[in-house]
């Protein structure tokens, strides 16, 4: 084979420069890179074809960083060594093999990342995921009787229990669950809903649209602003099939409003007939905690008991579960939309019903609750206790590295995931200021080590929130930050990828 560097020039551009043609030819062949003992190991593991892929493609970037530079000192004679290019290979071979979904550290300041997978899971909802994950569950199989069963019944003593309600399903993301609702109790029927509540969520997920999709005729009424319970009792007709209230879970209308509470919602209802539907959204199971945050937000037990027909909500959200869209609510009613054709199209696996149920048991013992579901417990952190974790650390981040300015600065967390809005919480920040280069680059390079770090660009700095930060978390950053900068040097210097 020949060497690729002769190759190149034989068959790619010509090149001027003398400089050039030399350090092209310094490139070595294919096959001598390959046989090297230090990718013996790599061979074994990836595979021939592989092999000769990663070494075909850094060779042509070494090429291409040859014939880009402008004078001959920009050429770094080391990156040319047989062991130098054998450690990169084994490096990208690696990388190469990494799982794309990786678990990350969120020092975002923001506790509900959409982006980072929303809610984390207890620790006693992973158990539960990892006994049914490695063999047989009775997903729809009755013990006692022996006879096949319906993967609902594991959940449905237990939402009823915790909420309040006659009886409940789940489906996979809550978006699915108010298109079900729709689906099987208005199709080809109206739906009455205040303008002011016809909102849109991440992902371009609208109330019109899914509407629209589940065949029902949306019925707006009031405005806005401003919405009274007689724009629903003049809106209603002999097609009305539901009255819809959504909770406006990411944004709030302040200033000259007005809007119908959900007691008269209700007893508009029953006057008339017409089943009350509420998309409550990020799924608030416990009113308790240390903070207040949740001061005025309800939760799906108030809703319940205030005589809503069926309740829809996230599992993934202020619930702290597995992704779900949980449907509680009234008999009969329930009955109904299980037996929608859509059910079964939208249900949800073995695993995340062990994890839900994992995470609702945790809530049969409200006082726990902070302590159990991680996301309680992030909001419930005390600033002093965050303070003092994010102090240690920088203390000996500062003794371990000089190139970056590390400061423990003051920062507000959020909830996040289209929840709470308007709550920020009181945190502390370890602030990385790069003594040379832009902190956009030191960011990336954290971004792209082995265990990815995400945090938020803030002016000059890198602002790591340690809110969400684990112990174990926080002794696994240093090491990260410690290798991004070695990498950032490298970077800034223009090296190998």
């Amino acid at each position: 084979m020949e060497i690729l560097g002769i190759a190149a020039i034989r068959g790619g551009p010509v090149v001027s420069e003398p400089w050039k043609a030399d350090w092209l030819r310094r490139i070595p062949a294919v096959n001598l890179i390959i046989s090297c003992q230090e990718l013996q190991e790599a061979n074994q593991r990836y595979g021939h074809d592989r092999l000769v892929s990663a070494v075909q493609r850094h060779c042509h970037y070494l090429r291409t960083q040859i014939l880009s530079a402008a004078h001959v000192e920009q050429i770094r004679p080391d990156d040319f060594a047989i062991k130098t290019i054998c450690q990169h290979i084994v490096r990208i071979l690696a990388e190469e093999i990494q799982p794309r979904l990786r678990p990350v550290i969120n020092a975002t300041g923001i506790i509900l990342h959409t982006n980072l997978g929303r809610a984390p899971l207890a620790q006693e909802a992973i158990v539960a995921v990892e006994e049914v994950a490695k063999g047989y569950a009775n997903l729809e199989l009755d013990l006692e009787t022996g006879k096949r069963g319906k993967r609902y019944d594991h959940l449905q003593e237990l939402l009823c229990r915790i909420t309040g309600a006659e009886d409940g399903l789940v489906v996979n993301n809550n978006a699915a669950a108010v298109l079900l609702v729709l689906s099987a109790l208005a199709r080809g029927r109206q739906v009455i809903v205040s303008r002011g509540e016809l909102v849109e969520i991440g992902g371009g997920f609208r109330i019109p649209d899914v509407l629209e999709q589940s065949g029902a005729q949306l019925i707006e009424v009031g405005t806005t602003n401003k919405t009274r319970i007689s724009d629903y009792e003049k809106a209603i007709t002999p097609e009305t099939a539901i009255l819809l209230k959504v909770h406006p879970s990411n944004y709030r209308i302040i200033g000259f409003t007005e809007s119908v509470n959900r007691e008269d919602l209700v007893r508009l209802g029953r006057e008339r007939g017409i089943p009350i539907v509420e998309d409550l959204g990020s799924g608030l199971l416990n009113g308790y905690d240390t903070s207040g945050v949740f001061f005025d937000e309800p939760t799906v037990q108030q809703v319940v008991r205030n005589g809503v027909d069926v309740v829809t909500f996230s599992g993934d959200k202020l619930l702290g579960g597995p992704q779900g869209g949980l449907i509680v609510g009234r008999r009969d009613l329930i009955a109904q939309i299980a037996r929608h054709p859509l059910t079964r199209a939208l249900r949800v696996d073995k695993l995340t019903l062990a994890a839900l149920e994992a995470t609702l048991q945790l809530y049969l013992h409200p006082d726990r609750v902070c302590e159990k579901v991680p996301i309680h417990r992030f909001i419930n952190r005390k600033p002093d206790m965050i303070s003092r974790q994010g102090q240690s650390f920088v203390d000996a981040l500062q003794q371990s590295q000089a190139e970056i300015t590390v400061q423990l600065l003051p920062s507000t967390s959020q909830i996040g995931g289209g929840a709470l809005p308007e709550v920020e919480l009181p945190s502390w920040s370890v602030v990385l200021t790069p003594k040379e280069g832009s902190a956009q680059t030191f960011a990336e390079s954290l971004r792209q080590g082995r265990i990815p770090v995400m945090g938020r660009i803030q002016g000059e700095a890198l602002w790591l929130d340690m809110r969400t930060l684990s112990t174990e978390e926080v002794a696994e950053l240093g090491k990260l930050i410690i290798e991004a900068i070695s990498k950032f040097k490298s970077s800034e210097r223009g090296g190998s990828p």
